[in-house]
C-alpha cells in the first residue's frame, strides 16, 4: 500500500488510540481541560474522546474521508488551548515532564498539516 494510502489510515489509528485513552484514563485529561470552559472536565474530555473516535471513523472510510480530515485539522487546532493549559501547569514538574508538556505545543502544526494532507489527497475521490 503506498503511503499516501496508508497516512489516512496511520491518521485514524492516532485519533483512536487518543480518543479510547480518553474513556480508559479520563483523569489525565481532566486536569487539561481550561477552567473557562463551561461543564464540568469531565464532560470535555468524553466529548473529546468521542470526538476523536468520530473523526478516526470518518477518516478511515474513503467516502467521508475529505470532510472528517478537515474537521481533524479543526479539532488539533480546538484543542490547543489544552495543551498550552497543560505547559503552563506543568512548569514546575520534573525536567522531563515539563520539556514534553512543551514540545506537544510545537507538535499541533505538523498534525494540522498532515490532516489537511489527508484532505487534500482526498479531493475526487469517490
Amino acid at each position: 500500500m503506498p503511503r499516501s494510502q496508508r497516512s489516512p489510515l496511520m491518521l485514524a489509528g492516532l485519533l483512536a488510540t487518543a480518543g479510547v485513552a480518553h474513556f480508559a484514563a479520563p483523569h489525565r485529561f481532566d486536569e487539561t481541560v481550561p477552567r473557562t470552559l463551561p461543564g464540568t472536565p469531565r464532560s470535555w474530555t468524553y466529548a473529546s474522546g468521542a470526538a476523536e473516535l468520530a473523526l478516526a471513523a470518518g477518516l478511515a472510510l474513503p467516502r467521508t474521508r475529505k470532510a472528517a480530515a478537515l474537521a481533524t485539522a479543526a479539532f488539533f487546532v480546538g484543542v490547543f488551548p489544552a495543551n498550552v493549559k497543560m505547559a503552563v501547569d506543568w512548569r514546575h514538574r520534573p525536567t522531563p515532564q515539563k520539556a514534553a508538556a512543551i514540545g506537544r505545543l510545537p507538535l499541533q502544526i505538523p498534525l494540522v498539516l498532515w490532516a489537511r494532507g489527508v484532505a487534500k489527497n482526498a479531493e475526487g475521490r469517490a
